[in-house]
């Protein structure tokens, strides 16, 4: 995927998660998170990224807030 296709790509999520709204936003995200992960040819290829994500949202929690 070249950066331009990865950048609209990321617009048209963007988009579309403001479009189906905060409260719907965790099931559109795990419809398109299954859709995704449907077109790997086998699971060692979906597991370590969500180990990566997974271990991301760990960092972030840990982190102190700005400004405090």
């Amino acid at each position: 995927m070249t950066d331009t296709d990865l950048d609209s790509s990321y617009s048209a999520l963007c988009e579309a998660l403001a479009q189906v709204g905060e409260g719907k936003a965790p099931l559109f995200l795990a419809m398109l998170c299954l859709s995704l992960m449907s077109r790997a040819a086998q699971a060692s290829n979906v597991l370590p990224l969500i180990a990566n994500a997974q271990a991301q949202c760990a960092d972030d929690a840990a982190e102190p807030a700005h400004g405090t």
